[in-house]
């Protein structure tokens, strides 16, 4: 603005704004900051600052004004664009490739987040990222792709038009976000509309249109505003945008929702999302779902899924046509060439020689002899002058000072470390070089100190901190370099830091150093006749120099003196470097360029160095060219981002005069995106007198040193060389010049031709190193004395890098002498040019494509730069998963954007890289600002920002992830065949000698027992006979918390107790045999005493748990929902529950008066009935049992007496129970095996049960196995939620268990009750956990049953007769087969620690009298051994029927009787909607037969169909829990064919989001499956029912109500 502007600014005005202009760029200073401070500076001199606005200083909010900011940024418009990386035409490109994106509808659904997780990202939370963390603020110079804090750019004078476009842009959220209630097919027409216009609006489509199409919207649904609705004003300068505030953490609580149907305004009071809202029940409310933080929004999560389904429709990238082969089962596509892709073409290429090296006369015959001379020649002449923040010199290093100081350090090395006989320092030992970045010249005398010495000097970074990044690293480089003496500068060691004793610690990784410092006065001066051997240039090494690698690695390469020398003679030769010239220099002096410039040849040259340290750059760009003025200096050596500061600056300066410089080496020039910042440069400086032929770009690595370097030419010869190449032409290693597709287009300048004395050729970059062909793109590689030698200790590397001999087309060496790889890929273009592509450590190959890290930053950054993210701070790798490489985009984020604009920033930032590059990100990342792992010298950690993305340590505040777009290898999903009929099935098992999958447990008719029992046909009777034989025997006793006996139950007393019940119900409730009774007790005895009084009564009894007085809301509607299904007539209970019930919560939860009558048992009639019912028919019913299952349905089946004392006889004979005996049962007793044992077993087998309620062991974990080793219990049978108990309560409690006495080693058998897969993972931590107590392993076992028949298998085989085969190795039956099989439904047997197996553990042993068939759930034909069906069971004690079912009774009655389409047809079956598999085992049991074992693998309701095959929710989940330690629970549904992952996280919200990628990234490795939500809930958010199981569909519908209240929510692209 100051150059149009009427009044002059004051230079120093001027200043203090181009210093402002720096900081914004660099990310020190935010936008807000800038402008107050700008206004204030311009303030004095103009009433009203042009372009700010007058409400400016008032309104928080208001961020610049578009009409403003465009003017505001054009005056930088010019050169500023932002040069590191973007040409012009690359950002045209971009912008042309998101236009054309928009013809190819993208809508991406916003994730959604908890408020507390956008606060932490709100402006004040972050200081802007640190650039200067470096030794003395040395910013980002390092080599690395990621640098400097460049400038930010709007886009000059089209800033007014992007603005424009992006009032347009009603966000999508806006109004996709919308209910799907409505009928379907309203909503069907709906969401294809809506993803197609979304993205047409969003990215600039007119406010007009987008006003249109909401009303279109509006005839079908409602509009509801997310955040805000943007009004569309036609004044647009007016427009408040809210991209720069931070969030309002207060909540959008004022916001308008906009509902366009009728044009009716709902307006929401302020500060209604309060907490009073919150308490308000979130259910059915749909039209205004609550989120948990009083955001008045539809039902957002079923849109977004919706709109998450809409895109994934739109067709993917061609998918890959052929397979190669995992393992041998599963087929994972591999990409195979297309026919049509460019191929190179033309001739082999010729290695190219450079001119000779011509020996000039006066050529010293070493460094140190040149050192020597001009030491002794003119030691007055100025050798180094290093200039202070301010930009004054600070002091100036003559030859002689050099010469002399040098000599010091040389003798103090090898006489005053140790001790005389034995040195410290030897000639040849190595020692680290540890110098700040502002102090080259201690710097330089250490180094030639070395040199002089014959000692190796290993230059490496100031270590800041111990636990800086990489410094680990370079630790191990110096350990094995077997450095002991670090040398250092006086200031630099007081720096350093130092443990409370003042020493100065052990650095991670580092070995034990001795720290020297180099300061003349710290010296002693060495003897008159002590004279350091100076020899010619030798094969010895000179110096080490260190290089990260892409896995972040460092290596050493070794540097010959006779290559140092050289070097420095072919740089001399090819910069016509001249005696006593000065050359200004703004680089790193300690490795590369300004190593080789700065400190060796120009000694060499006797020049004079200005060093410009990297802090003065900070405050002062332009400082570098004010002392080429100042200094007529001939050279300057800079990187790209400083010729890009300067241009920032120069408007400041009128008395700028270049015409001095006859050469500019630019160090990053083959950078592909140099080219850019060396045009502006020229463009704006060419009036100060610089010439065009000035530009000299050069390529240099670690291991080759210069490769190529562009000569100063005479004016008027021949301009430099450029390339326009095609970006789809690179990625498969062709030069392609042009292209029809302009937007895809990559331009390079030549770095000049090959250094004298060297030959260079390109060889493939993969595989045997032969030559390419011209047109193609290689590793450039060059054979010259003047290159490092090899990788430090690493023999094997240093031969595939410094010992490569190119081979041309029929495999002979082009040479007899070794090449040396440079790590750089390129090609000579005509005229010998090389160009330089791109980096071999950029490398990604995606699909068998090449893709360069820096083109891709390079593209992101051209989307909106720096609104939303810092220059140079954004990092690209890739990632392995599923056998290719994936990109990774991680950026830092400005503090001040909100949620909305970088989600949009994101989703642009895919399109354009998809349109340039044609490849898809798989992770895009926004972390907050300051907060990657920096280099020392301030860029970007690349490999250690990777490693903390796989360990999920990243934190990121925003993750876009791509999976659907991405993986394309994807194994072909499953055709399902024509279903093969049952009966060739069956031939074709008995064909291939598989047999057919049957068993049975024991037949109950050839047992012999003296079952004094079996005479009743009914259990009342049962307990009648004994309450007369055995009055006071006792059945029942029951614990509380503290162990001790809360009651106990003898025979007589049960059959008293439950006559009084039997005499109640007739009198008080008047009840007929036959009506039902609900019973809801807490577990114990009175439970068991109500229920055989109705038995008594003729009633029907259910047992139903109570509600939980800490939860009525949620536990008691399902109380009152099982009394009116089971058609309940009255309900039994405590005086305490009765209460309860009643109470004023209750009457919250559920309608009170709708309950039968209550009836409390605490105070019984004294009298007893006239006389007890005695039932006529066996297969009336006995009681009902009611569940609800893992799918959230309530079922309730019918038992009847005969299947009750069938039931009951089967467990006596299977357990051996019988009066004498104790079992200890540890369960809930409501329903299934758990409610037969805890109320029916004693009372048919008469032995004692000590009854431990589950509940207590929340206050006393070691309630149930004290008990157990107190009553010397054999039997015990708990729930997965019991032992889960202990194992986490006791797990560091066994010792002190074990010394207060406690013993399992008379335990027998321990049986899990259940109704799912055996928890192997949990039954072994418990058997391993308490071994040490006596438990034997062998203990521990399963037991399964399901609705059909409460208990198919119980109970391990005798552990005598296995006891005597020893115990070693695994539990015999436990098996392993292989998961990829399994989706197929086969069982494939696999060995144990195979990939892809899975342990699955035997469910128990069958129980007598009940067969079992594994049936083909589809055509119900019977199955092999080696399938996987749905087990279907025949027994006395299946279930009579379900009572009822809501609806389909007809869809269940199958469930009960069923028959086989084949084989045996006749036999009735049970369906238990449970899949599994037989195994005839090697294991004989006690009667020596051969044992049959029953596998459960899982429920069929709950598999999930995906690509045509069948996966187990709990196989996904057990891979999920195993990513990240923070995740303790998961859970997995599907919902329109999207696998939905639910991640319950015990940690800090900041780790949120580092889970989406490790959850995505599992599964598809794991499971070949592509998740499409992420979603990170609290601990204890995925509902469990009482048996510990999860309730995956009850989260399903919480979710999709936004029920949940998650952290975050990811939608997978």
């Amino acid at each position: 603005m100051a150059d149009r502007d009427p009044v002059p600014l004051p230079a120093e005005v001027r200043a203090k704004l181009a210093e402002l202009e720096l900081e914004l760029s660099e990310g020190d200073i935010t936008q807000k900051g800038y402008e107050k401070k700008r206004s204030k500076l311009i303030g004095a001199f103009f009433p009203q600052a042009p372009g700010m606005d007058p409400s400016m200083g008032q309104e928080r909010r208001t961020p610049v004004t578009p009409s403003s900011s465009s003017r505001y940024h054009r005056r930088r418009s010019s050169g500023s664009r932002d040069e590191r990386y973007r040409s012009d035409v690359h950002t045209e490109a971009v912008q042309a490739a998101l236009a054309k994106h928009k013809e190819r509808k993208m809508a991406v659904p916003m994730p959604s987040k908890r408020r507390s997780l956008v606060v932490q990202t709100s402006m004040d939370a972050y200081t802007p990222p640190d650039t200067s963390s470096g030794s003395e603020g040395e910013g980002q110079g390092d080599g690395d792709e990621e640098e400097g804090g460049d400038c930010e750019e709007e886009d000059g004078g089209g800033g007014g038009g992007t603005s424009s476009s992006r009032e347009g842009s009603i966000s999508m959220e806006h109004w996709i976000s919308r209910a799907i209630h409505g009928t379907s097919s309203t909503t069907t027409t709906t969401s294809s509309t809506a993803s197609s216009s979304s993205s047409s609006t969003r990215s600039g489509g007119s406010g007009a249109a987008g006003g249109r199409l909401a009303d279109v919207l509006a005839q079908h649904v409602h509009i509801s505003a997310h955040h805000h609705l943007r009004h569309h004003r036609p004044h647009h300068h007016h427009k408040t945008e809210n991209h720069s505030a931070p969030p309002d953490v207060t909540g959008y609580t004022n916001s308008t929702a906009n509902a366009a149907t009728d044009g009716i305004q709902v307006e929401r009071a302020p500060g209604a999302g309060t907490a009073a809202q919150r308490q308000t029940p979130k259910y059915g409310n749909a039209e205004l779902m609550e989120t948990g933080d009083g955001v008045p929004v539809s039902s957002r999560v079923s849109a977004k899924i919706q709109q998450l389904v809409n895109t994934l429709k739109r067709p993917k990238r061609p998918p890959l046509r052929e397979f190669f082969v995992d393992d041998f089962e599963e087929l994972l596509e591999v990409q195979q060439p297309d026919p049509n892709q460019p191929k190179a073409e033309g001739a082999q290429m010729v290695a190219m020689r450079g001119e000779q090296l011509g020996v000039v006369t006066n050529w010293p015959p070493s460094l140190e002899a040149a050192l020597q001379r001009w030491g002794t020649i003119s030691p007055k002449a100025p050798c180094l002058t290093t200039m202070d923040t301010n930009g004054k010199p600070l002091y100036v290093l003559t030859y002689g000072k050099l010469w002399s100081r040098s000599l010091k350090v040389a003798y103090n090395l090898l006489h005053k470390l140790g001790t005389k006989q034995e040195p410290l320092v030897r000639p040849g030992d190595r020692v680290a070089l540890v110098f700040p970045n502002n102090d080259p010249a201690a710097f330089m005398t250490a180094f030639y100190g070395c040199l002089l010495a014959e000692v190796v000097p290993v230059p490496i970074e100031v270590p800041l901190t111990r636990k800086d990044a990489g410094s680990q690293q370079i630790g191990f480089l110096l350990g094995s370099c077997g450095v002991t003496v670090a040398l250092t500068s006086d200031a630099c060691h007081k720096g350093l830091p130092k443990s409370p004793t003042g020493e100065i610690p052990q650095f991670k990784g580092w070995p034990k150093v001795l720290w020297f410092v180099t300061e003349s006065k710290h010296l002693s001066k060495p003897p008159r006749d002590w004279f350091p051997h100076i020899k010619d240039a030798n094969q010895d090494t000179a110096y080490i120099e260190y290089k990260t690698c892409k896995d972040g690695s460092v290596l050493g390469v070794t540097v010959m003196r006779i290559a140092m020398l050289t070097h420095c003679q072919a740089l001399t030769q090819s910069c016509s470097y001249t005696e006593a010239e000065t050359i200004v220099n703004v680089l790193d002096f300690k490795k590369d360029v300004g190593l080789w410039h700065a400190v060796l040849t120009s000694v060499m040259n006797m020049m004079h160095v200005i060093s410009i340290p990297y802090a003065l750059m900070k405050v002062n760009p332009l400082s570098w060219i004010q002392k080429v003025c100042q200094y007529k200096a001939k050279v300057a050596c800079v990187k790209s981002r400083d010729m890009h500061w300067a241009l920032v600056a120069h408007r400041d300066q009128r008395d700028i005069n270049l015409t001095s410089l006859r050469m500019l080496v630019v160090a990053d020039g083959s950078n592909p995106w140099s080219i850019s910042s060396c045009d502006a440069f020229l463009n704006v400086f060419q009036s100060k007198g610089l010439k065009p032929e000035v530009i000299c770009p050069c390529a240099s690595s670690p291991e080759a040193l210069t490769v190529a370097l562009r000569r100063p030419v005479e004016e008027g010869s021949t301009p430099p060389g450029r390339g326009v190449l095609s970006m789809q032409g690179l990625s498969h290693g062709v030069i392609r010049v042009d292209s029809e597709e302009k937007l895809s287009v990559l331009t390079l300048q030549d770095v000049g031709s090959v250094m004298p004395g060297a030959m260079m050729c390109a060889v493939k970059p993969e595989g045997v190193p032969q030559l390419c062909k011209a047109d193609e793109i290689g590793e450039i590689c060059v054979c010259t004395v003047a290159t490092g030698t090899s990788y430090y200790g690493l023999a094997g590397m240093t031969k595939n890098t410094f010992e490569v001999f190119p081979t041309s087309n029929n495999g002979a060496p082009i040479s007899e002498f070794p090449f040396t790889r440079t790590g750089l890929l390129g090609f000579i273009g005509p005229a010998g040019l090389i160009f330089v592509a791109g980096k071999m450590d950029g490398l990604m190959v995606v699909g068998g494509r090449r893709h360069n890290a820096d083109d891709i930053v390079a593209t992101a950054l051209a989307v909106e730069p720096m609104k939303f993210v810092y220059r140079g701070r954004i990092a690209v790798f890739s990632i392995t998963v599923l056998h290719d490489e994936r990109i990774v985009v991680v950026a830092e984020q400005r503090p001040d954007s909100t949620e909305e604009d970088s989600f949009q920033w994101m989703s642009r930032v895919l399109q354009a890289i998809d349109g340039i590059h044609q490849v898809g990100v798989y992770c895009l990342a926004l972390v907050p600002s300051n907060t990657l792992p920096k280099t020392p010298l301030g860029g970007i950690h690349l490999s250690e920002t990777k490693q903390l993305f796989l360990e999920g340590a990243l934190h990121p505040c925003n993750v876009l992830m791509c999976p659907h777009t991405c993986v394309t290898n994807l194994p072909k999903p499953r055709q399902k065949q024509p279903e093969i009929g049952p009966a060739s099935v069956m031939v074709g098992n008995l064909v291939s000698g598989k047999r057919i999958a049957q068993a049975s447990g024991r037949d109950l008719g050839q047992i012999e027992d003296n079952d004094q029992a079996r005479k009743f046909l009914f259990l009342s009777e049962v307990l009648q006979w004994r309450a007369q034989t055995t009055p006071d025997h006792v059945l029942y006793t029951l614990l509380n918390s503290r162990g001790t006996i809360a009651s106990s139950l003898t025979c007589v007393q049960l059959h008293k107790r439950a006559e009084k019940i039997a005499g109640m119900l007739a009198e008080r409730g008047h009840l007929q045999d036959g009506d039902h009774v609900a019973l809801v007790y807490p577990p114990g005895i009175d439970l068991i005493v109500a229920f055989y009084g109705c038995l008594y009564a003729g009633c029907v009894p259910i047992t139903v748990r109570p509600p939980h007085p800490q939860n009525i809301a949620t536990t008691l509607p399902t109380v009152k929902m099982i009394v009116e299904v089971s058609r309940s007539v009255c309900v039994m209970t405590t005086q305490l529950i009765c209460k309860l019930l009643r109470s004023k919560e209750a009457s919250a939860a559920v309608d009170v008066r709708t309950w039968p009558p209550v009836m409390d048992t605490d105070d019984l009639p004294k009298k007893k009935p006239p006389l007890l019912y005695k039932p006529s028919n066996p297969d009336t019913l006995a009681y009902l049992d009611f569940s609800v299952s893992t799918t959230g349905m309530l079922a309730g089946v019918k038992m009847s007496h005969t299947a009750t004392s069938a039931f009951c006889r089967s467990i006596k004979l299977q357990c051996e129970l019988y009066p004498s005996r104790e079992v200890a049962i540890c369960l809930d007793p409501y329903c299934g095996l758990g409610f037969v044992l805890w109320c029916l077993c004693s009372v048919y087998s008469g032995h004692q049960s000590i009854l431990i309620p589950p509940s207590e062991l929340e206050v006393n974990p070691a309630l149930w196995l004290s008990a157990v080793s107190q009553y010397k219990v054999r039997d015990t049978f708990c729930s997965y939620s019991v032992m889960e108990l202990c194992t986490k309560g006791l797990g560091l409690q066994t010792d002190s268990l074990k010394s207060r006495g406690l013993d399992l080693s008379r335990v027998r058998t321990c049986v899990v009750v259940a109704e799912e897969r055996p928890r192997t993972a949990l039954t072994q931590s418990f058997s391993k956990l308490f071994k040490d107590l006596g438990l034997h392993p062998r203990a521990v076992s399963t037991s399964f049953g399901c609705r059909v028949n409460l208990a198919i298998c119980l109970q391990p085989h005798r552990l005598g007769k296995l006891a005597d085969q020893g115990t070693s190795g695994p539990d015999p039956t436990t098996v392993y087969v292989d998961m990829r099989a399994l989706r197929h439904d086969r069982v494939r047997l696999v060995e144990r620690g195979s990939p892809h197996s899975l342990p699955l553990m035997e469910s128990g042993k069958i129980l007598p009298g009940v067969r079992i068939i594994i049936a083909n759930p589809e055509t119900k034909g019977p199955m092999g051994e080696s399938h996987l069906g749905e087990i279907w069971v025949h027994s006395g004690h299946n279930a009579s029927g379900y009572f009822t079912v809501y609806g389909d009774e007809a869809l269940q009655s199958d469930h009960f009787n069923s028959r086989l389409s084949f084989g045996d047809t006749q036999t009735v079956w049970a369906r238990t909607g449970y899949l599994g598999f037989l195994r005839r085992t090697e294991l004989t049991d006690a009667s020596g037969e051969r044992h049959d074992a029953l596998y459960v693998v899982g429920a069929l309701e709950e598999a999930m169909e995906l690509r045509g095959m069948r996966y187990h929710p709990i196989d996904i989940e057990t891979s999920v829990i195993r990513t990240h330690k923070s995740i303790t629970e998961c859970a997995v549904f599907t919902w329109t064919n999207l696998l939905v992952v639910v991640v319950e996280l015990d940690g800090s919200e900041q780790e949120a989001l580092d889970l989406v990628p490790l959850v995505t990234n599992v599964v598809l490795e794991e499971h070949y499956l592509i998740v499409g939500v992420v979603v990170v809930v609290d601990i204890g958010v995925i509902p469990i029912n009482s048996r510990g199981e999860k309730q995956r569909m009850h989260l399903r519908d919480g979710f999709l109500a936004d029920q949940l209240d998650p952290i975050y929510v990811a939608y997978n692209m």
